[in-house]
Order: C-alpha cells, then structure tokens, then sequence
C-alpha cells in the first residue's frame, strides 16, 4: 500500500471530474455525492472515500447486482492508479446497497463461526469477488479459536472456515458450468431497447462539496449551469 492518502480533499476533484465525464457521455441523469468514509456512514469496510449515487437513472447503474455501480468504481480506481490493496479505501454505493452488502457478510460470518464452533465442521462460503472475501476474513479476525482461509481457483475462488487446529482441506472438484458468485456481477445484460428523448436534465448534477463553476465542455466547460458538489 502507498502513502497517498484518499480524503475529499486530495481526490474528489479527479473523481468528480471523471464522474461527470462518463455520465455525461452515457447520458444518465444521475446525481452523486463524495463523501470521507467517517460521514458516510457504519460501512463495515471502512473506505475512506464513499461516492453515493441517486437519481432517476439509478436503475441503470444498479441492474445486475450493481454490475456498472462496480465497473464505475473500479475505472475510477484505475483513473486515480490505487494499488490493488488500496481498492477497499473507495466504495461507490446507491440505496446503501453496498452498506447492506457489507453488514449482510458481517452477519453471515458470524453465524457461520457459531456453526463451526459448534459442529467442529468446516464450512464452505459460495464463490465471492475478492473484496467479499476480505469482508469474511475481517470479520473473522478476532476468532481466536477459528481461522478463515481463502480456496479455489479462478472465479471459483471461496472462503473456508475451520477450527483453529484443524489442517486445510482440499479443493472440491471445480464445477462444469458458470459458478453462481454470491454478491458478484452477474455477466449477462438485458435488452434495455433504445433510450432515445429529452430525460430534462438541466445541466444540474449534484456532487456533494459545494458549489463551483466547472467551466466548459468543448474548449469551455459550462454544462449549462452549475452541478454543485453537495
């Protein structure tokens, strides 16, 4: 991990400016809201930067379990070049899906731990996203009589809880078909048909600091007015 800090103030403007950009080519009336991790609220994770998204057309970035919420958030990642295991510092979120998310998994390990504790069992999570699997393993880290430990391969890549003392199991066979991943992007899209037609945006998009006057898209970058950073 670097020592780059991510605050509002040392990364909000390239994230709003990156923002702006894709929902202005993609034509989302969408508003967001850049946030320090603390005001943003009891996110399991802890991020340092949250960017909240509503709006009309929300829904299309919240289809397929979030598949364009995710794929916004990790180009944004890409775009400010975070190390991989700075990614859990950013978290893009709309109707506290990914809040839910996060406590949903809190949960789910701490019920789990109960079972193994109980019936000296290992158990098996479904395949998760890397970052869910972080989630299992944070939650896991004060069992001190438990461990967890990540197992598979590729998208079959899950999380295993065992006893403390008990040696790692091998892997199950992998399965013929597309793993089902609990939490992750499903890969399919449906058939939206065309857009087309005024959605009235007025050139406002909320963005959560305050406002400012961004200038112009086209040599001067007025958007018709100015889109406020709340």
């Amino acid at each position: 991990m670097s020592d780059r800090t991510y605050t509002v103030d040392t990364v909000g403007d390239d994230i709003a400016d990156f923002l702006d950009a894709v929902l202005d080519a993609a034509d989302f009336d969408v508003e967001y809201e850049i946030l320090d991790g603390e005001e943003a609220g009891a996110y399991f994770e802890k991020p340092s930067v949250v960017v909240k998204f509503s709006g009309p057309d929300l829904e299309f970035l919240m289809n397929n379990k979030g598949e364009a919420l995710l794929a916004l958030e990790q180009l944004t990642q890409e775009v400010l070049e975070m190390a991989p295991d700075e990614h859990a510092l950013m978290c893009f979120d709309a109707n506290d899906y990914r809040l839910l998310r996060q406590e949903e998994l809190r949960l789910s390990a701490i019920t789990v731990a109960e079972r193994v504790r109980e019936s000296s069992t290992p158990y098996r999570f479904s395949p998760m996203s890397s970052r869910e699997r972080r989630l299992i393993h944070l939650a896991m880290r004060n069992e001190t009589d438990l461990r967890s430990e990540s197992a598979g391969v590729g998208p079959h890549r899950h999380v295993v809880i065992y006893p403390a003392g008990m040696a790692s199991l091998p892997d199950p066979p992998v399965p013929t078909g597309p793993p089902r991943r609990s939490g992750d992007r499903d890969r399919g899209r449906d058939d939206r048909g065309p857009r087309g037609g005024d959605r009235g945006r007025g050139g406002d998009r909320g963005r959560g600091r305050g406002d400012r006057d961004r200038g112009g898209r086209g040599g001067d970058r007025g958007r018709g007015g100015d889109r406020g950073r709340r």
